[in-house]
C-alpha cells in the first residue's frame, strides 16, 4: 500500500529521547493527487487512534492518505507517541482547539483526494468500508455523499446499530435528513470534496451536531446522497464521547434546526416540517431525562420528566408511563430496564433485509 509522506514529522514534541523523532520529510507535491483523503481529527483519543489508523492502512482500496489534526489535544504527548510510528506514513497538523468542526475543515483543507472519509478518532473501520463506499461513488457520479450502518461499541463490546435504532429512508433528501430519517454517521461518510467545499466546509460555531448542519447543508444546496445498509464502521460511545451526553445533542440539535429555518430559504412545508421537528425533540429531550431517572432509580423525578416530556408532545407512550410510574413506580421501573435490555439484544443480533447499494438514487 503506497501512502503520502508527513507535511512535518511530529511537530512540537520532545520525548525523552529527542533523537527517536524521525527528520523532517518534504511536503506532498500539491499536484500529487488520491482517490480518497482520510480525515481523522484528533482530541483525547490517543489510546484508540492507532486502531482507527490500523484501519486505513489495511483497506482494500489503498489509493489514500491519512490527515490526523490534533485539536489541542490535552493528551498530546501520549498522541505524538502513538504516531510516531507512523511518521512518514500520514499527514500530521497541529492547531489550538477548535472543536471536531475547526479540525475537519484543517483536515479538508489541506486534503489531495478526490474524496473525503471522515473517521473519527476512536473509531475504525471493516476493510472493506471505502471500496464499497467509493465503489457506489464512481458509480453514480451525479451522488456526492454516501454513507452506511455502524454498529455502536460500548466498553470493547458492540451493543447496537445504528440502521436498527433509527429506519431508513428509501430516498435520501433535505426533508429525509429534517425528519431524521436517513441517519448519517460521520465516521461512516464518504463525499466529494469538491461538494462539500462548496457548501462552505463545517460550521466551527457548533460543536454538536455540526454534522447534521452539514449534511442538510449539503442535501439543501442540491449534493444527491445515499447509503448501502452494511455496518462497516465500529463507533464508540463513551464518556469522553460528545455523543455521549444525550441530552445536550438534543438541545443543540434543536439549534441546527433554528440555524436552517434563519439561513436558509426553506419552503412552507419545509418550515413546517422544522416546526414539527423542535416539537419532538424537546419531547425527546425530556424522555432521556426520563430514562436516565429510571436507570438511576428515582422515580420522582422520572415522573416529573414524563409529565414535562407529555405536556410538549402527548402520546399514549407518555401517557402510560405516567399512570406506570404513579401507581407502581418500582414495578415500571424495573420493567423499563428488563425492556432496554432486551431490546439491545434483539436489534443487535437483526440482519439487513437491503442489499449493497440498493438505495443509491
Amino acid at each position: 500500500m503506497s501512502h503520502l509522506t508527513s507535511d512535518v514529522s511530529l511537530p512540537d514534541y520532545t520525548p525523552a529521547n529527542p533523537s527517536a523523532l524521525p527528520q523532517q520529510t518534504n511536503v506532498p507535491n500539491q499536484t500529487q493527487s488520491v482517490l480518497v483523503s482520510v480525515v481523522i481529527p484528533a482530541y483525547r483519543c490517543a489510546e484508540y487512534i492507532t486502531e482507527g489508523i490500523e484501519s486505513v492502512f489495511t483497506q482494500s482500496l489503498n489509493d489514500t492518505e491519512i490527515i490526523v489534526v490534533n485539536d489541542g489535544s490535552p493528551d498530546t504527548a501520549q498522541l505524538e507517541a502513538a504516531l510516531l510510528p507512523y511518521a512518514g506514513r500520514i499527514r500530521y497538523f497541529k492547531q489550538a482547539t477548535k472543536g471536531p468542526s475547526g479540525a475537519r475543515n484543517t483536515g479538508i483543507r489541506n486534503a489531495l483526494g478526490k474524496y473525503i472519509a471522515f473517521l473519527d478518532g476512536d473509531d475504525y473501520w471493516t476493510p472493506d468500508h471505502l471500496a464499497k463506499n467509493v465503489g457506489i461513488l464512481e458509480g453514480n457520479p451525479e451522488i456526492a455523499l454516501v454513507y452506511c450502518d455502524c454498529i455502536l461499541i460500548k466498553d470493547g463490546q458492540p451493543f447496537g446499530r445504528v440502521f436498527f435504532a433509527q429506519g431508513q429512508s428509501t430516498r435520501v433528501s433535505f426533508e429525509s435528513l429534517l425528519l431524521q430519517s436517513s441517519t448519517i454517521s460521520t465516521s461512516s461518510v464518504v463525499v466529494s470534496r469538491e461538494a462539500i467545499a462548496a457548501a462552505g466546509g463545517f460550521d466551527e460555531t457548533i460543536h454538536r451536531c455540526e454534522d447534521f448542519d452539514m449534511w442538510l447543508r449539503l442535501a439543501f444546496q442540491g449534493s444527491r446522497m445515499a447509503y448501502h445498509p452494511d455496518a462497516e464502521v465500529y463507533h464508540r460511545v463513551h464518556k469522553v464521547s460528545l455523543s455521549a451526553d444525550s441530552l445536550a445533542m438534543i438541545k443543540d440539535r434543536v439549534r441546527v434546526y433554528e440555524k436552517t429555518a434563519s439561513m436558509l430559504a426553506v419552503s412552507k412545508e419545509q418550515r413546517q416540517i422544522i416546526r414539527r421537528m423542535i416539537t419532538k425533540s424537546q419531547s425527546d429531550g425530556y424522555v432521556e431525562q426520563l430514562k436516565e431517572f429510571l436507570e438511576r432509580k428515582d422515580y420522582a423525578e422520572a415522573r416529573e420528566a414524563a409529565h414535562r416530556a407529555n405536556l410538549v408532545e402527548s402520546t399514549w407512550k407518555l401517557k402510560l408511563a405516567m399512570l406506570g410510574l404513579r401507581v407502581a413506580p418500582r414495578a415500571f421501573g424495573l420493567l423499563h430496564r428488563s425492556r432496554s435490555v432486551l431490546l439491545q439484544r434483539r436489534t443487535f443480533s437483526r440482519r439487513p433485509t437491503l442489499q449493497n447499494g440498493q438505495t443509491a438514487q
